[in-house]
């Protein structure tokens, strides 16, 4: 969209120090940011929406077993949080977001009008990062019987896919956020896993209820084509250009 043409250019102002930088996340971002923030608030995009949508490779899959995680796709709208980064901390935060979120190209980065919906309601300018659909990990609209398919049998460097669908749902639910979709997915899976509390330690290696699926699911075909690395290769421009 228009937010997005001007995202360029906005993002390398947003490099210096002399602005706060605010940055919207819709999935794993909510809950697990690792970055230090000022503020943080409850927060809406319009014009995209939040799904499943991006095969996962690297940190909930592998190329022998895909996962899913989430992208911000063309249509509707999305709810999630935004955060302010003071201005003394934007570059280390940028730095930061482009080696976790372009690590193979699948995202890209966008500067978008955000409407903040809690407290005082206002529009910021938000760095954050959406799908490139030309990217062969780019899985469209899936349906939701292969998503919960994919999504229970695969781990990668950060943890088991299904923590990371429950993780999401569970930190929607303290916003009262509803994403049926997302929920329709885990009844597929097998709605009694979100039930399965996780301490700190269990978290690092995937719950009980969700590495009980990944071991059933690991004796199943996955439903997907494999990608060679170098059909992703060409997209990691991004990261060696800084993001822009």
């Amino acid at each position: 969209g228009r937010g997005c043409r001007g995202g360029e250019e906005a993002i390398g102002r947003m490099t210096g120090t002399d602005h706060d930088l605010w940055v919207f996340g819709y999935g794993s971002l909510m809950w697990r940011p690792d970055f230090a923030f000022v503020e943080r608030r409850r927060a809406r995009v319009v014009g995209y929406r939040r799904c499943f949508c991006i095969y996962s490779v690297h940190h909930r899959g592998t190329s022998e077993r895909p996962g899913m995680v989430l992208g911000l796709d063309r249509g509707g709208a999305c709810d999630g949080i935004v955060y302010r980064v003071a201005a003394a901390d934007a570059v280390a935060t940028l730095a930061y977001l482009r080696t976790r979120e372009l690590v193979n190209g699948v995202y890209r980065e966008a500067h978008m009008p955000v409407e903040i919906t809690e407290g005082d309601n206002r529009e910021v300018q938000a760095l954050t990062y959406i799908v490139e659909r030309a990217h062969p990990s780019y899985a469209g609209q899936l349906p939701i019987r292969v998503q919960a398919r994919l999504i229970r049998s695969a781990r990668g460097i950060s943890g088991v896919n299904l923590d990371y669908l429950i993780s999401t749902l569970q930190h929607l639910g303290e916003l009262g956020i509803r994403e049926r979709e997302l929920e329709r997915i885990l009844t597929v899976i097998g709605p009694h896993s979100a039930r399965c509390p996780m301490s700190e330690r269990a978290s690092e290696r995937g719950s009980a209820s969700a590495l009980g699926m990944l071991r059933a699911g690991l004796s199943r075909p996955v439903p997907v084509r494999r990608m060679r690395p170098d059909q992703r290769r060409r997209f990691l421009y991004r990261l060696r250009l800084g993001g822009s």
